[in-house]
């Protein structure tokens, strides 16, 4: 043990690094990788929110905005979210804007547990969820979803991992690794669970614009679900801005109020340009953000057929920009699969395990690469897996 290590927290040494970022550390130290492992999309955040930025600077916007955000990027994105999802919000009193969707869940989790809450988290799920539980002092209780199911949440399973201390359900479709979406009808089964144990959801909606083949339905637009459902949702992904991190969560004002009291100490607000850049996004972005989602609908189509080319089964993803294809006829784990492939072929994806016990057997490959890069990828995997037979 180092000299200082007696020192961290038990529940901060409890936790695991990301395995995504390990993996994301090892291709910035090998050259020449092709990269199908973070999920960023490959498109620069286009010109006109750029300026806009830029605009702001030049007028001299470098001052502490509200709380929780911009007056006029509130009532924007209450207006946005009125138009996708179908629900209404008050800008004064429901919406809190963050940095990034990643701060929103974080501050929801830590304004509604109390110490040994259990928090429901489908699994495969995104790397941050069941830590960031852990961190406000609750329980992550990981629900298992399925391939076979295209990696929906079922009631009956959802059912079996209920207990009296269950307080919180993390629902994120379009789903970050599987690429699985929920429809109306998995929704709608999911309800009279959720309000027969009064359960409060947590809907991270970051890949909402990114549906294939059909309309985003949120949770929250189902009678007698507003009320008990933080939306999240943000810029990164539909309008190619992780790196400005702006998000935003939509809640009950008792919510919104706690979680702005956690924001207000811990983060102050989120920087003013880039509230300008996202104000921009909303009011004149779409036609670019429907061109990207074009373009991924497109290189998700090469790499479904790459993937059936080279032998490896995988469901369709309908959102997000993820494909989950099974590496259990290479008869390695997902660790060993991705080590040896980094190594071998310089091809960077993430092992499934990474989300959870439950996506092990899976790797989730990012397709918000270039078609070009996707094809030479594949390429790559083939004779990869040709080799290892």
């Amino acid at each position: 043990m180092s000299s200082m290590e007696k020192y961290l927290s038990t529940v901060v040494k409890s936790i695991p690094p990301s395995g995504i970022r390990k993996f994301f550390d090892l291709v910035s130290q090998t050259e020449g990788v092709i990269s199908l492992g973070v999920g960023e999309p490959d498109f620069v955040t286009p010109w006109h929110i750029r300026e806009a930025c830029f605009y702001s600077l030049e007028k001299g916007y470098t001052m502490y905005t509200s709380n929780s955000g911009l007056p006029e990027l509130k009532e924007e994105i209450a207006n946005y979210i009125k138009k996708t999802i179908g629900v209404e919000y008050s800008p004064q009193n429901e919406v809190l804007v963050t940095v990034g969707v990643s701060e929103a869940i974080d501050i929801a989790l830590r304004a509604l547990l109390e110490p040994g809450d259990e928090v429901l988290v489908p699994e495969p799920s995104f790397v941050s969820y069941a830590p960031g539980a852990t961190l406000a002092y609750g329980k992550p209780v990981a629900v298992p979803t399925y391939f076979e199911d295209e990696y929906r949440l079922k009631p009956e399973i959802l059912e079996k991992y209920i207990s009296p201390k269950s307080k919180v359900l993390i629902l994120a479709y379009p789903n970050n690794p599987t690429g699985g979406i929920m429809e109306k009808d998995d929704l709608k089964k999911l309800i009279d669970i959720i309000i027969k144990n009064d359960l409060l959801v947590i809907s991270d909606e970051i890949y909402a614009e990114l549906t294939y083949g059909g309309q985003h339905i949120s949770i929250a637009s189902f009678p007698g679900m507003k009320g008990r459902t933080i939306v999240t949702n943000g810029f990164s992904k539909a309008f190619a801005m992780t790196g400005w991190r702006i998000g935003y969560a939509l809640a009950h004002p008792d919510i919104i109020s706690a979680m702005t009291k956690i924001h207000q100490y811990a983060i102050m607000c989120a920087p003013i340009m880039g509230q300008k850049a996202a104000l921009e996004a909303l009011r004149h972005g779409e036609g670019e953000m429907r061109k990207m989602v074009d373009d991924y609908n497109y290189r998700r189509k090469i790499i479904l057929a790459g993937f059936q080319e080279i032998g490896l089964d995988c469901f369709e993803p309908r959102g997000a920009f993820y494909a989950f294809p099974s590496i259990k006829s290479s008869n390695m784990s997902s660790e060993e699969f991705c080590e040896k492939l980094l190594i071998e072929e310089q091809v960077a994806v993430i092992p499934g395990n990474a989300f959870g016990a439950n996506g092990e057997g899976f790797i989730r490959c990012c397709y918000a690469a270039s078609a070009k890069n996707i094809e030479a990828a594949l390429e790559k995997m083939g004779n990869f897996l040709n080799r290892h037979k």
